[in-house]
């Protein structure tokens, strides 16, 4: 027989060299269950379903869109990492520095940010990327800072950019995002500039959120209400009016746009006995949301001309639906709804809106922060609108947008807000390696308190304006140090109204009212 032996009994010498395999066989798979990447990656935790933290690389949200647009820039960051390590040829290697984009980049029904909002704020700070990586100078990689659908996770994302403001060879030099003004994102913004990170907040218009190192690129909410005082004395109306306004909360953008409202127009619209509240859906369970049926009955009833809406624009169709509803509503006078946004969010522009709309003479009338008639070369589009498109064209392309991409303004002033960053360093790095040219060996790369030195020497002088951000949404800059709390100076704030004015209403058409400098032209560069 083959196997007709006794099995060998194991001794003493044979068990240690099994105990030792063991042992090893155990340790190697503790330290590789302790080092391997988590689900969400390296510099990457999980918190119940989303991924927080900081990271160059793609990570999974869930929603193939974002999922898509998020590899898009791990594919740039991992092209600017080789044009330093590894570049191809004879080219010379590359210099680069890091912006963190901090938003959420997941969503739910009281998300601060819907799917769609994410989407476009990514592909427009993506646009700013390429569009600053295809120049002189330093490179970008643009490092995804997920907070939490609800803002609230940013403690340890804060911890983590302010570790990365401290390398040496790609040090963090700001960060951009910041999309909502709540108690959590004031939070983060005030340990932010506790570390001396410049910050920008692209479309944060509570004119409450500041501090030293916040910058803000949109118009805050009192400067919008100025651009609709203006466009009220050229459309006066019967000026009467009625105040609707979110009562949720720690919702500090639609506290502050009541109290705004309030002060700019409550005596001439008498709006303090003329209002009624609502609970908005954006955020924690305060009770049953866009209950509107008082107001719409109020409004109805007195026949009211102008309602001032002091609210997200998310609860802002149920509103319409409700009016259009209200039999008492018949279109028999002109209705106007005033709001202040970054843009016109699609929800607000669609067929449906739009019937409910013409069904009681309505027109809704924005304060924003970017015109989507721009886009098609209308109303005297601002200098950098023909570099933002052109970039943001190939993106919408490639990764599909869905219809009305532009006009919530998320695009393009996320495009201003890394661009504004970027436009920081390379003046400084230009300054301190004459010139600016690509060098493997530049004097230093410029720092995160290099940036905000940059930002805080920028100046408008009338139509001059030395270190002006030349952007999607207009020409602007700032005035020094704590000067207006660091708002943006002579950012144009257009009044875009849907459905849209007929030609002899548009012959109306104000001149976009400029921040902190008025309506008047030559006050500002074009």
């Amino acid at each position: 027989m083959m196997f007709s032996g006794r099995p060998k009994e194991w001794g003493p010498l044979d068990w240690c060299v099994a105990l030792v395999v063991v042992l090893a066989l155990t340790g190697g798979l503790l330290i590789w269950q302790q080092t391997r990447p988590g689900p969400c990656g390296d510099g990457m935790d999980q918190h119940v379903d989303e991924c927080v933290g900081v990271t160059a690389r793609a990570f999974e949200t869930g929603d193939a869109a974002t999922d898509d647009l998020i590899r898009a820039v791990a594919d740039e960051n991992a092209d600017v990492r080789r044009q330093w390590d590894d570049p191809q040829g004879n080219a010379a290697r590359i210099p680069y520095v890091r912006i963190a984009l901090m938003m959420p980049f997941t969503s739910d029904a009281t998300s601060a940010m819907t799917p769609e909002m994410i989407q476009r704020a990514l592909a427009g700070a993506l646009a700013a990327q390429q569009q600053a990586n295809r120049a002189g100078g330093p490179h970008y990689q643009l490092l995804l800072a997920p907070d939490g659908r609800d803002l609230d996770q940013w403690e340890g994302v804060v911890d983590r950019l302010d570790e990365l403001t401290r390398d040496e060879e790609a040090p963090l030099v700001g960060v951009t995002g910041i999309p909502s003004s709540t108690t959590e994102t004031r939070e983060a913004v005030t340990e932010l500039s506790g570390r001396a990170i410049p910050t920008v907040g692209p479309v944060i218009t509570a004119a409450s959120m500041n501090s030293r190192y916040f910058f803000k690129t949109s118009p805050n909410n009192d400067q919008f209400s100025r651009a609709l005082a203006t466009y009220l004395k050229l459309h006066p109306e019967n000026e009467r009016g009625f105040l609707v306004w979110d009562s949720r909360e720690g919702d500090v953008y639609s506290q502050n746009l009541r109290a705004v409202f309030e002060e700019r127009f409550g005596d001439g619209y008498d709006l303090r006995k003329n209002n009624s509240h609502f609970i908005g859906s954006s955020g924690d369970d305060q009770g049953i949301p866009q209950r509107f049926a008082d107001a719409a009955e109020k409004i109805c009833r007195s026949k009211v001309d102008t309602v001032f809406f002091a609210g997200r624009d998310q609860d802002l169709p149920a509103f319409i639906n409700r009016l259009s509803e209200t039999g008492s509503c018949d279109g028999s006078w002109k209705l106007r709804i005033l709001k202040i946004g970054i843009g016109l969010e699609p929800t607000l522009s669609t067929k449906a809106i739009e019937r409910g709309l013409r069904t009681i003479d309505a027109t809704i009338v924005d304060a924003s922060a970017y015109d989507p008639a721009w886009a098609d070369g209308k109303n005297s589009p601002p200098r950098g609108s023909a570099a933002f498109l052109a970039r943001f064209q190939e993106i919408e392309k490639a990764h599909g947008l869905g219809p009305s991409a532009l006009d919530d303004g998320y695009a393009a002033m996320y495009y201003d807000g890394f661009g504004l960053l970027a436009g920081a360093v390379d003046r400084t790095y230009r300054e301190v390696n004459e010139g600016g040219t690509q060098t493997e060996q530049p004097v230093r790369l410029p720092t995160a308190k290099d940036v905000y030195s940059t930002l805080t020497t920028s100046t408008v002088d009338g139509s001059v304006c030395s270190g002006c951000l030349v952007g999607a949404s207009g020409t602007y800059g700032f005035t020094g140090p704590g000067e207006n709390d660091q708002w943006a100076v002579c950012k144009p704030v257009p009044v875009v109204e849907f459905p849209p004015a007929s030609d002899a209403a548009d012959a109306k058409r104000q001149s976009p009212y400029r921040t902190y400098r008025g309506d008047k032209t030559g006050v500002c560069p074009p």
